[in-house]
């Protein structure tokens, strides 16, 4: 999948169509020598034969090389996967030129292009300068305005504006963030009732699997948007600490209804971060400890499992079709060591300094340098 296979693919095409040597050297112009030397790696052929070798073998040049323009969904997961664990096992260095070559091969596979954008916003800050940091965003932004530029698939465009947003966000652009925002994320428009609009349609037309399925998937995206809306509210209101008390009041009951903990231990924990932020802020140092520990043991749930990917539960019963159509499936887009390493890092917040003399938040930064078991 990754390289070209020319010298292969010439000795395979060749005894598929039980031609020797010989008459390939005589149809191309080039002597039984040369062509022995393409089939054992020893010479390529010149640019200019290729055209005549791929109508004698009646494929296109880029088969006859084996280049493959395009990734399937199933490729594009396990591509992800492999670059993901190289941050882990490489220089980052390495690791960063190794996405960029397949980047650059893959440079028309819009799918996998999106996958490229998450990979860099989930490791770029593992470059050693700030300068290496930000040409790693720039390119970020490159491969999303290709992407609008040139895929026709709307809502792989749709999250590469979500993306160039998240990335212009990073780099301090934030007259472009609301520039590129405000006109699609206008509560009034009409097509925020898409929803109830499609389900009405299913169930009308008598499919009922259907809006039973996409019944479930919107309570589930919408509970989740419910709570990381929440904590924008607790970011935005830090001072105010009767309304965050009343916020994480609200979030906690909605956690509960949910058993998000179960469902989305990873959304839990940063829910419970959060909180323990406003708690450390206000010099509130025991509610931020119980909050960081129910923090820990989300991280430890998540981290002990045997697989870290989405689910649903006995609720959500019919996420799995769909979870199976996100891009990458059901894993999730970082590896089990990175996000021990983000956890150390978060846990290191200048809010929790007033926590410094506390035994037990000494212990669980150990605990999570330890690798969380």
């Amino acid at each position: 999948m990754y390289g070209f296979h020319l010298s292969d693919n010439i000795v395979r095409l060749r005894r598929e169509r039980k031609m020797t040597q010989e008459e390939v050297a005589d149809f191309i112009g080039v002597t039984k020598a040369s062509v022995s030397k393409w089939e054992n790696q020893q010479s390529t052929p010149d640019i200019m034969l290729l055209p005549q070798l791929a109508a004698l073998f009646d494929v296109t040049v880029d088969e006859l090389m084996g280049y493959e323009a395009q990734m399937s969904k199933e490729q594009i997961r396990r591509c992800y996967l492999e670059l993901t664990n190289n941050f882990t096992k490489m220089p980052f260095q390495e690791a960063m030129d190794k996405v960029r070559e397949l980047t650059h091969r893959y440079y028309s596979c819009y799918p996998f292009l999106m996958q490229v954008c998450v990979l860099h916003l989930n490791h770029f800050m593992l470059a050693e300068t700030e300068e290496e940091r930000k040409q790693i965003l720039r390119e970020t932004v490159v491969i999303c305005d290709r992407i609008l530029e040139r895929c026709s698939d709307v809502g792989i465009c749709n999250d590469a504006i979500s993306m160039k947003a998240v990335i212009k966000l990073q780099m301090g652009n934030m007259a472009e963030v609301i520039e590129m925002l405000e006109p699609v994320a206008d509560s009034f428009q009409i097509s925020e009732q898409n929803d109830m609009l499609l389900i009405q349609a299913y169930q009308m037309a008598g499919e009922l699997e259907k809006a039973k399925s996409y019944t479930q998937i919107r309570q589930y995206l919408s509970m989740l948007k419910l709570v990381n809306t929440a904590m924008s509210d607790l970011s935005l209101y830090m001072q105010d600490m009767k309304r965050c008390e009343e916020t994480i009041r609200r979030m906690k009951g909605m956690m509960k209804l949910y058993q998000l903990e179960q469902l989305h231990p990873n959304q839990a924990a940063q829910c419970y971060y959060q909180m323990a932020v406003v708690y450390a802020v206000q010099d509130k140092r025991e509610e931020a400890l119980e909050e960081l520990k129910h923090f820990e043991q989300c991280v430890c749930s998540l981290l002990e499992s045997e697989q870290m990917f989405l689910h649903g539960d006995a609720y959500f019963d019919r996420l799995e079709e769909w979870i199976e159509q996100l891009p990458l499936g059901d894993q999730t887009p970082r590896d089990r060591a990175f996000v021990r390493q983000n956890v150390v890092q978060a846990l290191s917040h200048p809010a929790f300094t007033v926590l410094k003399d506390m035994e037990e938040y000494q212990n669980m930064i150990h605990h999570m340098e330890k690798g969380g078991k």
